[in-house]
C-alpha cells in the first residue's frame, strides 16, 4: 500500500522559509518521479514542482519558480520542497504524490502571514 507522510509546514512570516518533507513507502520511491502540489482555501489544486526519479530533472510552476526547490533522497525514500522568500498567496495545504498519481497523503499545512 502506497504510503506518503508530509510533514514540515508551520505558521511563516512573510520573507520566511520551511522545509516540507514526504516520507515515502509501499511502493520502490526509487523508480517514480514525484511532484509537489498545494491546495489553497477554496481553489483547486495547484501544480508546484516535480522531480525525476533519479533527481537529474526538475520543474517548477511559474509562481514558485526562483524561490522553491524540489529534491530527493532515494536512500531514504524521502522527497523534500524547499520554500523560501514565501508570501501569503503561498498558504495552502501542501500534497505530495507519484507523477500523474491522485494518491496524497494528508498533507501539511503552510500558512504565511504577519
Amino acid at each position: 500500500e502506497v504510503q506518503l507522510v508530509e510533514s514540515g509546514g508551520g505558521l511563516v512570516q512573510p520573507g520566511g522559509s520551511l522545509r516540507l518533507s514526504c516520507a515515502a513507502s509501499g511502493f520502490t520511491f526509487s523508480n517514480y518521479a514525484m511532484q509537489w502540489v498545494r491546495q489553497a482555501p477554496g481553489k483547486g489544486l495547484e501544480f508546484v514542482s516535480y522531480i525525476s526519479s533519479s533527481g537529474s530533472s526538475t520543474s517548477y510552476a511559474a509562481s514558485v519558480k526562483g524561490r522553491f526547490t524540489i529534491a530527493r533522497d532515494n536512500s531514504k525514500n524521502t522527497l523534500y520542497l524547499q520554500l523560501n522568500s514565501l508570501n501569503t498567496e503561498d498558504t495552502a495545504m501542501y500534497y505530495c504524490s507519484k507523477l500523474g498519481d491522485t494518491a496524497r497523503g494528508q498533507g501539511t499545512q503552510v500558512t504565511v502571514s504577519s
